[in-house]
C-alpha cells in the first residue's frame, strides 16, 4: 500500500518574496512605498486628483494603476504631470508584488520620494497581498455604507491610515460618521484617519500633511508611522 503524503506550501510565498524584493530596493534608493485600497467608486481616484497637486509641488511622486480593464484613471492621473505606469490584471481582483516588480521599470524610481499604487477597487482580496508598500491608505466612500469596516475588516486592520470620502454627500445620506470612526478605531486604534471630500477640498490638507510626513526624504517610514 502507498501512502499518499500531502505537501502543503504557504500560497503567498512566490508573493511575499517578491514583495520583500520590492521593499529591498525602494529601501535602497530612499523611496517611500504607499498601497491605496479600496472598493470600486470608493473614489481613489479622484482622491489622488485632489492630493497630487499639492504633493508634487515638493515631493518627487509616481504612480502605478491597477485594474482589471481600461486606462481610463491613468489617463487622469497623468494627465496632472506624474508619471504613471497602468497594471491591467485582465479580470484579475488583485495586484500582486510581481504585477509591481514589473511595472517599477516604467517609472523613474531612482528619481522619485514617493510611488502610489492605487489598486484594484476591491475591498477584499487587495488587502490579502503584500506589495512591498510602506503603509496602506484604505479609502471608503460614505456612499458604500457606515457598515463597510465591520464587514471588510482586513481592509482596515492592515491599514496605516482611512480616508472616509465623499464626505460633502453627507446632508444627503443617512449616515453616522461617528459610527464609522468609532468600529475603524476598534479594528485598528493605531490608524490615521481623515474625513476628505475631493472634489470641494475640505479635509484634503491634512491627508496630504499624512503623506507628506511619510515620504520626507530623510525620515524613516516606519519612524513616520510611530
Amino acid at each position: 500500500m502507498i501512502t499518499t503524503i500531502p505537501i502543503v506550501r504557504k500560497l503567498l510565498a512566490k508573493n511575499e518574496h517578491a514583495a520583500s524584493e520590492n521593499r529591498a530596493r525602494f529601501d535602497g534608493l530612499g523611496v517611500t512605498c504607499v498601497n491605496v485600497l479600496g472598493g470600486a467608486g470608493c473614489g481613489k481616484t479622484a482622491l489622488l486628483e485632489a492630493v497630487l497637486p499639492r504633493l508634487t509641488a515638493e515631493r518627487r511622486v509616481a504612480v502605478l494603476e491597477g485594474d482589471l480593464a481600461t486606462t481610463r484613471d491613468a489617463e487622469r492621473i497623468a494627465a496632472l504631470g506624474v508619471p504613471t505606469a497602468q497594471l491591467l490584471t485582465d479580470g484579475g481582483c488583485h495586484l500582486t508584488a510581481t504585477h509591481v516588480q514589473r511595472a517599477l521599470e516604467r517609472v523613474p524610481l531612482d528619481a522619485l520620494d514617493l510611488l502610489i499604487i492605487e489598486n484594484v477597487g476591491n475591498p477584499i482580496c487587495p488587502a490579502n497581498f503584500d506589495l512591498g508598500e510602506h503603509a496602506r491608505l484604505a479609502v471608503l466612500s460614505v456612499a458604500e455604507g457606515e457598515d463597510k469596516p465591520v464587514k471588510y475588516p482586513l481592509l482596515f486592520k492592515g491599514a496605516q491610515a482611512v480616508a472616509i470620502s465623499k464626505c460633502d454627500l453627507l446632508p444627503h445620506l443617512r449616515y453616522d460618521l461617528r459610527r464609522t470612526l468609532a468600529d475603524i478605531r476598534r479594528i485598528n486604534p493605531d490608524a490615521a484617519t481623515f474625513a476628505v471630500a475631493a472634489h470641494t477640498g475640505a479635509g484634503v490638507e491634512p491627508l496630504v500633511e499624512w503623506l507628506r510626513r511619510l515620504s520626507a526624504a530623510t525620515l524613516d517610514p516606519a519612524a513616520a508611522l510611530a
